[in-house]
């Protein structure tokens, strides 16, 4: 059940009713599968009704993040509801709007999850307005009360009655400096809407109506059972009149408020009570100044002190307040609580603090920690004493401008750097440079498409020409083609070696032995090559760094052992649903940031009593990481709505095996043949070629195609991991029909679901209705299809990814595919992604189209590959041989 945002953000109103409240009294919460299959089948029946019922049930204490926070939202909505006190004079016009404080609420516990870059304040209102909707047909047609609709569903929930109590501020008075109010809701027999009128009103509104006034104080009665205070209003007759308070009843009052909403009475009270503003708390100011060195473990200084609210109190003050008795004291103009027992833990702690502090300093990596809890760290007990940590001058200015990049000042990229950064780029290699200077370790997120290669070739030719630091670049091995292309096309002075392949692997020592500014090597070699570790490299990075999400592999733990003054990651897809990955790639950019293990899976478990836990992770790790999504304001006016990739996959060794012996074959029949038979061995030759080049298995007729025995293969799963994680759609084209059922089969696995399969022997009929399916409200996250049956007359506006996994060598023909999805009705830019493996012939006649010579403009549009036939053997075998061009 992973995919439930995705399903929530695509809301559609339908006439499917199912019983949905049966599902909900149910609950299922003693089969966890049961309950997820129930809910998931409703959900896809009917999302806005199943998310409002979702909130009667029993606090499931099992769900996945994700579906935990879609549970909070729809039980905060209910218990909106539950707390309005003119429910039965409104009903379904009652007012349920979101305030600014309820939307905070919300914010504050939006989990890391698929999807939750995507809910913002649009996206809450919208579920809320939708939840209204629900809400408002459902009690339209219910025949009894909004309390009985409501208890009939969870018979926990305390339904708010008509009754107010207001507790104000009363500063003209020094004895009596707070007033106090009891009120009703009464709807007005010429009002639409119900008012709020002093509760003595009520004895004179239902004079001859006592039961309607026994009904009305029923919430008050079931207080004073249990409220001392209450009760001896109720007996006095002082409740149905303005009163005064003192400081000690006004606490007694605001102690006692949990009873009286149990009870459904609702109370207005100052803000600073029900926000804990002005409680007392232990402060550490961290990171004052400026530390002697740079990195995670720089040493910073903190200070405490106690605060209550926003003001500083001295030891003498506590000790003042400790001879007084407890209740509410206006100190410094701000009404506090003293509370004995708060004030000696405090003054322990204090005494704690300030011990540390003399004796001890923290790392930044503690530091910032401290957001965390600094019970542990600190030794510093929390029971009876929240901590707050601030950041002192000098780490507020340095984290305020991690977090906001555009502020640094913008310097051009070096003079060897050849080409153009668009805004955002330059936005991204002055923090990567900012980062880098100050040594701490950096996650480069952008969204798929948006140029992460670019920024960093940027960064590293600023950082060649004036440090000259030993750079260590760990990728994929798919990916060491494109990295080649993009270096030689943006900075072609760069020294680069790549540490990888037979020949290298067998001395690998040697082949470091000469110090170069960039090496690249594939996971697996970092892996295995001892010699790497020996190296104490400027600066490490991982592309497509959730290859270390697995903290408890020898690959992670290898590469984690690897000596580096800086590390920076790149993903397009940065940690989100399993925070244990979040802390395995926070443990290679930025050890001890996220504590140890232990720690960090002591905090994560603290996450289902108290989920504002997960903003002050977010608030720890956002600096570190910068991450921008096609989709942002500033970011989509900047770029063209069809982002066209070069994708550069390698190779396999089987695949380079087969390659070069089928041209060593060829290389001998050319001299045995000429005309008809020439032509037609060319061009099976150059089939089979491509074959090779898709997967070993498609040359060879067999049916196993494993991932790492194609370099394509390699890409593609990269590629759709992504799309995945976003939960995005894609198009995979090929011009081969029997390569489409294994290439579906391998996408299976790589989205957890079936996608479909158009080709030629499709029938035109079914055509139809599986791109009705694909660009419906379900979830179908692929289509694979061969390149002539897919090329005209689908609309496929569903996905906004294309991939063409072998190339047509016709430009016309695979823009009309990629047309496909980038057509009328398509509201997202559209990523196409164009395979050519390195070295071989697809390489070197993409070269030529995009030279646009004579020979590709005229003959290879007008006889698609058989112009190649026309050449002689020479120049055949120079176009088929594998090599450099």
């Amino acid at each position: 059940m992973t995919d439930y945002i995705e399903l929530i953000a695509s809301f559609t109103k339908d006439d499917f009713i199912l019983d949905y409240e049966s599902v909900a009294k149910k609950g299922f919460t003693k089969d966890k599968r049961q309950f997820e299959q129930a809910w998931q089948a409703q959900f896809r029946a009917n999302k806005d009704r199943t998310l409002f019922y979702f909130g009667f049930v029993s606090d499931p204490d099992f769900l996945s993040p994700t579906m935990a926070f879609l549970y909070q939202i729809s039980e905060k909505f209910i218990q909106k509801i539950a707390k309005q006190p003119d429910l039965e004079l409104s009903r379904e016009d009652v007012e349920l709007s979101l305030t600014a404080d309820e939307i905070e609420e919300i914010r504050k516990i939006i989990p890391f999850g698929n999807g939750m870059a995507h809910v913002n304040d649009g996206w809450i209102r919208n579920i809320w307005e939708r939840l209204t909707d629900v809400y408002g047909e459902a009690i339209m047609s219910y025949p009894g009360t909004v309390a009985a609709f409501l208890t009939e569903h969870h018979a926990g929930i305390n339904v708010a009655g008509r009754i107010f109590f207001h507790l104000v501020e009363n500063s003209e008075e020094k004895r009596y400096p707070f007033a106090f109010l009891a009120t009703y809701s009464t709807k007005p027999e010429d009002g639409k809407k119900a008012v709020h009128t002093p509760l003595k009103n009520a004895l004179r509104e239902y004079q001859n109506q006592p039961e309607k006034l026994i009904q009305l104080l029923s919430t008050v009665s079931r207080v004073a059972d249990v409220s001392r205070f209450i009760s001896d209003l109720m007996e006095s007759g002082a409740l149905f009149s303005p009163l005064k308070l003192s400081a000690r009843d006004a606490t007694v009052f605001l102690t006692e408020i949990p009873l009286y909403e149990e009870a459904g009475i609702m109370c207005r009270i100052p803000n600073w009570w029900r926000k804990k503003a002005n409680q007392l708390r232990l402060n550490l100011s961290v990171g004052e100044k400026e530390p002697a060195m740079v990195g995670m473990d720089a040493i910073l200084s903190f200070k405490p002190n106690l605060m209550f609210g926003d003001s500083a109190i001295s030891k003498a003050e506590i000790q003042g307040l400790l001879a007084e008795t407890q209740g509410l004291a206006l100190i410094k103009g701000k009404w506090v609580e003293i509370n004995h027992k708060q004030l000696q833990a405090a003054l322990e702690a204090l005494s704690k603090a300030e011990s540390l502090a003399d004796q001890q300093e923290l790392t930044l990596a503690q530091a910032m920690r401290l957001e965390l809890g600094s019970g542990e760290l600190l030794g510093i007990p929390m029971t009876d004493l929240e901590v707050h940590v601030s950041t002192g001058d000098w780490l507020r200015r340095v984290t305020a401008t991690m977090g906001n990049p555009q502020t640094l000042q913008g310097q051009k990229p070096e003079p060897g750097f050849c080409g153009a950064l668009r805004p955002y780029q330059q936005t991204g290699y002055d923090w990567l440079k900012y980062m880098v200077d100050l040594r701490l370790g950096a996650c480069l997120a952008d969204d798929m498409g948006l140029g992460k290669t670019i920024q960093i070739i940027a960064l590293l030719e600023h950082l060649r020409s004036h440090q000259g630091d030993r750079v260590l670049l760990i990728l994929p091995a798919s990916l060491i083609g494109n990295w080649e292309k993009e270096i030689k096309k943006f900075a072609p002075e760069m020294p680069v070696r790549v540490l990888h392949g037979m020949a290298v692997a067998k001395d690998p020592k040697a082949f470091l032995a000469t110090p170069v500014f960039l090496t690249i090597t594939t996971y697996g070699m970092a892996a295995r090559v001892t010699a790497l570790r020996e190296i104490h490299w400027d600066l490490i990075i991982l592309d497509e760094a959730q290859a270390i999400k697995n903290p408890g592999t020898k690959r992670t733990k290898t590469i984690k052992a690897l000596k580096a003054k800086t590390r920076i990651a790149m993903t397009g897809t940065p940690i989100e649903n399993h925070l244990l990955d979040l802390w395995s790639l926070f443990d290679f950019l930025d050890g001890g940031l996220l504590g140890s293990a232990k720690e960090f899976t002591g905090f994560t478990k603290g996450l289902k009593k108290d989920p504002t836990g997960y903003t002050k992770l977010r608030n720890l790790v956002n600096p570190f990481i910068l991450r921008r999504l096609k989709t942002d304001a500033a970011i989509i006016s900047d770029l063209p709505d069809k982002i066209e990739i070069k994708e550069y996959p390698v190779l396999s060794k089987k695949q380079m095996v087969l390659y070069q012996n089928l041209v060593a074959e060829l290389s001998k029949k050319l001299a045995e043949c000429d005309g008809i038979a020439r032509k037609g061995l060319v061009l099976s030759s150059i089939i089979k070629l491509k074959q090779i080049c898709n997967h070993p298995d498609q040359y060879l007729g067999q049916d196993l195609y494993k991932r790492d025995h194609s370099g394509k293969f390699e890409m593609l799963e990269s590629i759709c991991e992504t799309i995945y994680e976003k939960r995005e759609r894609v198009l995979v084209f090929t011009q081969f029909k029997e390569l489409t059922a294994p290439l579906a089969r391998f996408l299976e696995e790589i989205f957890h679901r079936r996608g479909l399969v158009l080709h030629g022997g499709t029938p035109v009929a079914k055509r139809t209705e599986l791109v009705e399916a694909f660009n419906g409200e379900t979830y179908i996250p692929f289509m694979v299809l061969s390149l002539k049956a897919g090329g005209v007359g689908l609309n496929l506006t569903g996905a906004n990814n294309v991939i063409h996994f072998d190339r047509w060598w016709n430009p016309a023909v695979e823009n009309q595919a990629s047309d496909r999805a980038f057509r009328i009705g398509q509201t997202r830019d559209v990523m196409v992604h164009k395979f050519i493996t390195v070295g071989t012939i697809e390489e070197k006649i993409d070269i030529m189209i995009e030279e646009k010579n004579q020979l590709a403009g005229d003959i290879i549009k007008a006889s698609g590959e058989g112009w190649i036939t026309e050449l002689n053997n020479e120049q055949l075998l120079r176009l088929l041989s594998l090599g450099g061009i």
